[in-house]
């Protein structure tokens, strides 16, 4: 368990923007303590400095998990969100897509988001942004990336694909032996 650098601070502070904006400064300074970021076996963990230094009493071999794993680097140095972070980000999205009840499933499955399963969307949403898509209901169920803007989306076809799927809560069930 260790601080990130510098250069792995960015690509996540990055990522976390793509989906929340500006207001990755509030995951930060919370008004019920101090929380940070860290490192454990290519993972990041979020959690409060009191949970810190609970875990740091753990010699490093027999520390599994600590804090809520928002997402992990790969090889490549490039960072990949988990849907365990959803909770955190979802209610600071800046940019929100809404599932019909009968997308929802495919959507859970871990199938893009078509036309015709779109219930609603942010009207700044571009091309390539990141969203978090919520039921009609305003359940998160993942995160995505546009592959249409928001005016884009209004004129398309209905079995044009409109937001990339990236991860789920569908998830938990189909990859519980790799989620930590």
């Amino acid at each position: 368990m260790r601080p990130l650098t510098d250069d792995e601070t960015v690509v996540l502070f990055e990522k976390l923007t793509k989906y929340i904006g500006d207001n990755v400064r509030l995951l930060i300074s919370r008004p019920d303590g101090v929380y940070c970021f860290r490192l454990h076996s290519d993972r990041v963990f979020y959690c409060s400095e009191n949970m810190i230094k609970l875990a740091s009493n753990v010699g490093r071999d027999n520390l599994v998990s600590f804090g809520t794993c928002f997402g992990k680097f790969n090889k490549n140095k490039k960072f990949r969100l988990h849907v365990t972070a959803l909770d955190f980000i979802a209610p600071y999205a800046k940019n929100k897509v809404w599932l019909k009840p009968n997308a929802e499933q495919q959507f859970l499955y871990g199938n893009h988001v078509l036309k015709s399963g779109l219930g609603r969307i942010t009207e700044s949403t571009g091309q390539y942004q990141g969203v978090i898509v919520y039921s009609m209901n305003d359940l998160p169920l993942g995160f995505g990336a546009t592959a249409k803007s928001a005016l884009d989306s209004r004129n398309a076809d209905p079995m044009t694909i409109v937001v990339f799927h990236q991860s789920d809560i569908g998830e938990y069930l189909r990859n519980e032996d790799h989620l930590v």
